[in-house]
């Protein structure tokens, strides 16, 4: 089994910069993709990015491209989402998860945090 944490979350003024992390227990993660997505109040949990198992392979959502940096330390267990120029939009839920298989689709991740509140205000 795998335990994933979130963390780094929080109030931010529109413009500015927070970075998620995302830990994981239990086993290595090191062979995982790992993907952050964000459910936003009354709407469906969407990807934002994924990163494949030795970060050659990224996917950045249109709305959090040029914006968002996913990036991983294996040696750590841990993933990471830098978050630039934000948005209220961006204003979230933001989860991790972590998948056998490399995917930007929520069925293909087989453990998931807890979340972690994003709000950016305007």
């Amino acid at each position: 089994q795998v335990q994933l944490v979130e963390s780094g979350g929080g109030l931010v003024p529109a413009g500015g910069s927070l970075r998620l992390s995302c830990a994981a227990s239990g086993r290595t993660v090191s062979r995982y993709t790992m993907g952050w997505f964000r459910q936003a109040p009354g709407k469906e949990r969407d990807i934002v990015a994924a990163t494949n198992w030795n970060g050659d392979f990224k996917y950045y959502s249109n709305s959090v491209k040029g914006r968002f940096t996913i990036s991983r330390d294996n040696a750590k267990n841990t993933v990471y989402l830098q978050m630039n120029s934000l948005e209220p939009e961006d204003t979230a839920v933001y989860y991790c998860a972590a998948g056998k298989f490399y995917s930007t689709s929520e069925q293909g991740y087989d453990y998931w945090g807890q979340g972690t509140q994003v709000t950016v205000s305007s």
